[in-house]
């Protein structure tokens, strides 16, 4: 009789397990998944975090609508803080968590490190940030798509500003060493070679997070560049610019949009005055681009949105609108109605040409004029 009660008490706990196994499966596909990978701590949160929130204003006016295939969109969130050997640990997790699409990453490296872990689980990439052309033009990674213009073409137009507007001859060309810095850098060095009268008196990289750039700042004074053109990040730009000025050295600062951020100029105080940096178009007269600033600032006490949030809303919308026409979450539906359909974002009506860049995106220069970044028509 004890047998006979054990087997049942046992074959009731499996049937429970069972049922409760199914109805987890059942809940797992209850709503759909979207990642959102980029920078959330470190020095370069500022880069990260202003897409993680455009991609929850997005998601909540979705759900609020009733979701995407009589669904709930579920945002999962993960910290790369841009480094590529985190951002392939990131990959991996959002994968195993159930991303069926993901917005980011934020940083080149990182992007490049995460593309083959996306690219063999077959999800669909949209970073609002990651410019090197590389992602895009090798074919390596047709998965991988972005709301920005890449890097190619930011420095073209670095340096004819610095040549043609500035009026500079001898241009010193500095970078961090990374995928984003030293790529931007490459095709300055390219573009200054190609011009007439000008010439590259100095390419050299600098060792990201160092205190003291004084070794490249006198490089640099020696060299006697008119102009220095900076591929990287906001953090060594900081330095190198207050070095350059505390040393009584007025010579042009041009760089990319790792170093258009508030947080460059936060840092580097008054030294920030007069610098140039690339940066997206000016969109601000787009009525959608005005409500998704005004769902931030509401949303976040007053505060403005930051470097990249367009994107990552446009990154955001795109996906959404994507799997919503295709009705379907499959990568080849996806990536069809990516390619042939324009969606209306705050960075303008866009679609995607068949590498994966944003059609209808662009980049200006922009120059820090009484502690803010403005357009340089």
């Amino acid at each position: 009789m004890r047998r006979v009660m054990c087997i049942a008490v046992v074959a009731m706990m499996v049937m429970a397990l069972m049922i409760t196994g199914c109805t987890k499966k059942e809940e797992a596909v209850q709503t759909i998944k979207v990642g959102v990978a980029g920078p959330h701590s470190g020095d370069l949160a500022s880069y990260g975090i202003p897409s993680v929130r455009a991609a929850e204003l997005v998601v909540k006016d979705v759900n609020a609508k009733g979701g995407i295939l009589g669904k709930q969109v579920e945002l999962l969130v993960e910290d790369d803080v841009c480094k590529p050997e985190v951002a392939a640990n990131t990959a991996t997790k959002l994968v195993s968590d159930g991303a069926v699409v993901v917005v980011g990453h934020v940083c080149s490296g990182a992007t490049k490190a995460a593309l083959g872990i996306y690219k063999d689980a077959g999800i669909i990439v949209i970073s609002p940030s990651a410019t090197n052309p590389g992602l895009t033009q090798s074919g390596d990674y047709p998965n991988f798509y972005r709301t920005i213009a890449s890097d190619d073409k930011q420095a073209a137009l670095g340096v004819k500003f610095t040549v043609e507007t500035l009026g500079a001859k001898k241009i010193a060309i500095i970078h961090d060493k990374g995928d984003y810095g030293k790529g931007y850098a490459e095709f300055a060095k390219m573009n200054v070679e190609k011009t007439p009268g000008v010439e590259a008196v100095l390419f050299e990289g600098i060792t990201p997070g160092a205190v003291d750039y004084s070794a490249i700042v006198d490089k640099i004074k020696r060299s006697g560049a008119d102009a220095v053109i900076y591929g990287g990040y906001h953090p060594e730009a900081s330095k190198i610019v207050t070095q350059m000025r505390k040393k009584k050295m007025d010579t042009y600062f041009v760089s990319d949009d790792g170093v258009k951020d508030v947080t460059f100029i936060k840092v580097a105080g008054k030294y920030a005055e007069g610098v140039y940096a690339s940066g997206p178009m000016d969109v601000s007269d787009l009525p959608l681009y005005q409500a998704a600033v005004k769902a931030h600032k509401d949303a976040y006490g007053g505060e403005d949105p930051g470097a990249f949030f367009k994107e990552g809303y446009a990154a955001t919308m795109a996906l959404l609108n994507a799997i919503e026409e295709a009705g379907s979450t499959e990568y080849d539906a996806i990536e069809k109605v990516l390619k042939s359909t324009y969606v209306d974002t705050p960075v303008g009506s866009i679609s995607f040409d068949d590498k994966g860049d944003a059609i209808g995106v662009g980049f200006s220069m922009y120059r820090v004029v009484n502690g803010k970044y403005v357009e340089q028509k």
